[in-house]
């Protein structure tokens, strides 16, 4: 995409490009976007902001970083991230398609894919490899798309949020919903419903990553990574998820 059409884009957008400062130097020019998924990111959380919000939240902090952060649409998300400096998003999955995309600045998360399905409905989550030409749920945007073409589904539905998800469901506009499996739980937790629904074994696991705009520079790459890896070393990333239940 040409960069001044991605600019006008993104000002309809209501985000209005600004000039990237460098991490060392404060970064008073970055943002970060991401969506309402909790129990990894809640908008409006308060003290229990989600467990990935947690953590990009530390590793800012070690890194004298304030970055403003914005909570959108997810496919705008990823749009934004692609296309305007000095922007970050998270959570997002690596797949091949992105590699070239983005920057790729710590791992944040293990992912687990699976299928959820009503009970006694037209998808049947012990064999879901028999279940290609049913409808699949999903989130807009979402790299599951690509996870699940690679596996043979192609009768995809798109939707704008997860309760949208929840509702595809419960209406039979889709037979099965495809996602990260704590999401999933959360979200079912979050209605009472968790005994109307029933969820697959993990299909597929990959990594949640705080990824970038191609503008971040190797060495500012190189120091996302090692304040992860520090917090890592030093037990901080397992005591925040461990808060939620996801260590």
């Amino acid at each position: 995409m040409d960069r001044r059409i991605a600019i006008i884009a993104a000002a309809a957008l209501g985000w209005a490009p600004r000039v990237f400062a460098a991490p060392q130097d404060g970064a008073a020019g970055l943002r970060i976007v991401t969506s309402h998924l909790p129990p990894l990111v809640l908008e409006h959380g308060g003290a229990r902001p989600g467990a990935l919000m947690e953590l990009v939240n530390e590793l800012c902090k070690r890194m004298k970083l304030s970055p403003q952060t914005q909570f959108v649409p997810w496919r705008r998300a990823t749009f934004l991230a692609a296309t305007m400096p000095a922007t970050a998003i998270f959570p997002l999955t690596r797949l091949p398609e992105r590699e070239a995309q983005y920057c790729w600045l710590a791992p944040l998360y293990d992912e687990h894919y699976v299928f959820l399905a009503p009970r006694q409905g037209r998808f049947d989550v012990r064999q879901p490899q028999d279940m290609k030409a049913r409808r699949v749920a999903l989130l807009r945007g979402a790299g599951q798309a690509a996870v699940l073409r690679e596996l043979g589904y192609a009768n995809l539905v798109e939707s704008a949020s997860i309760d949208e998800v929840h509702r595809f469901l419960l209406t039979g506009i889709a037979d099965a919903a495809f996602g990260e499996r704590n999401i999933i739980r959360t979200s079912l937790r979050s209605r009472g419903e968790e005994a109307r629904f029933e969820l697959s074994a993990p299909v597929r696991s990959t990594t949640a990553w705080l990824a970038g705009s191609l503008d971040f520079k190797p060495d500012e790459v190189q120091q996302f990574q090692q304040t992860m890896a520090a917090m890592a070393a030093d037990g901080s990333s397992r005591r925040i998820l461990s808060r939620y239940d996801l260590a």
